[in-house]
């Protein structure tokens, strides 16, 4: 029909515009929260980019399922402030004949948020968990930066070089304080360079001066000298043998269904029965009164939509703690928006009024 293709194109037109708004707010957040975390030295700064775009991605799921539900509220309010959802109701046609251009346009969403939801999400989750694991596992001279005091990666020395030669390993003006096996050193150099010995890296000072001090005594010794030489960590990765939840693959949380995975899965699954019931409750609470507004209509799907998603939180923590499982919560919380807006798309498509009902019962 002519009337669905010209309700599915505007409701195109709507999705995408709303998609675009709240992708570049999100890319906007997650920029300055990973320059945050960068500049506290949880990631590379040169990998910031690369994060925010991992973190987007994640975010999409939710992003997606909140653009449906704009575009549908928007498109559906638009038809009844126009009067052309009045003709749509006098040729016999009533609100749940909608559904089906509705559903028609959002199954490829659907698609879409179950393949992001199942496998990139926790693909996403582990690429930055990998980042931010090889940042902190870098070696002692990668961290060196210079101007900027940096810690090693055990926290037992901090480094400072004011400059350095580029392309060369040699910098000027050196600092290095330790603190190890109850001793306390303060070391400071005109210059120092790196070095191989004996298969280990070295910094090797140059006209310098050392102080010594004992944690518990109040002895301090100290050493001039022309050169010195302090051992430096290397970088080793090695491997991560912390594997977050929220990285774990779908396929293992389902073959291992204990209650901190089977919270994950909620969460993962929630998603996309979210989308599922927005479709719903967005058909159902977009019937707009031309003369009084659509206000309370956005500020009521505003709030269904955040306590929706908090809900999902709840659950994810209620299966993890097991105070409840997880086909129970899916069941009560799922299940019941599912009735609950069968029950308001039904009330809208019978124009249903309990003043009117009252009314009627009074005049009987």
């Amino acid at each position: 029909m002519l009337f669905h293709s010209s309700f599915r194109k505007e409701l195109a037109r709507s999705f995408g515009a709303t998609l675009i708004v709240l992708v570049t707010v999100v890319m906007t957040m997650a920029l300055i929260r990973t320059l945050g975390r960068a500049a506290q030295g949880s990631f590379n700064p040169s990998d910031v980019l690369l994060v925010m775009g991992y973190t987007v991605l994640a975010q999409l799921p939710t992003l997606l399922t909140m653009s449906l539900f704009i575009a549908i509220i928007s498109t559906v309010s638009r038809m009844y402030r126009e009067s052309e959802m009045v003709i749509w109701f006098t040729s016999g046609r009533g609100l749940i004949s909608l559904m089906g251009p509705l559903l028609r346009f959002a199954w490829p969403v659907f698609l879409v948020i179950t393949a992001l939801a199942l496998f990139v999400l926790p693909w996403s989750k582990q690429e930055i968990e990998t980042l931010k694991f090889q940042f902190e596992k870098r070696g002692d001279i990668e961290r060196i930066e210079p101007g900027q005091f940096q810690e090693s990666a055990g926290g037992q020395r901090v480094f400072f070089i004011e400059k350095n030669e580029p392309g060369k390993q040699t910098g000027s003006n050196v600092f290095i304080a330790t603190t190890e096996n109850g001793k306390e050193t303060v070391t400071s150099a005109q210059s120092g360079r790196i070095e191989q010995i004996n298969n280990e890296q070295f910094v090797l000072l140059s006209n310098g001066q050392r102080l010594e001090s004992v944690t518990e005594k109040s002895e301090l010794k100290i050493s001039e000298f022309e050169e010195y030489g302090v051992r430096v960590r290397t970088s080793n990765l090695g491997s991560n043998d912390f594997v977050p939840l929220n990285t774990r693959l779908t396929v293992d949380l389902i073959k291992n269904p204990t209650a901190p995975n089977l919270s994950e899965l909620s969460w993962r699954i929630g998603l996309i029965l979210a989308a599922l019931n927005f479709v719903l409750i967005g058909l159902a609470i977009s019937s707009v009164n031309p003369r009084v507004g659509r206000s309370a209509n956005l500020v009521f799907a505003l709030l269904a939509f955040v306590v929706y998603y908090n809900l999902l939180g709840l659950g994810q923590s209620w299966i993890a703690s097991g105070k409840m499982s997880f086909a129970s919560w899916s069941l009560a919380l799922h299940g019941g928006i599912l009735v609950l807006g069968s029950l308001l798309l039904l009330k809208e498509h019978n124009n249903w009024h309990l003043r009117s009902y009252l009314l009627g019962r009074s005049v009987k």
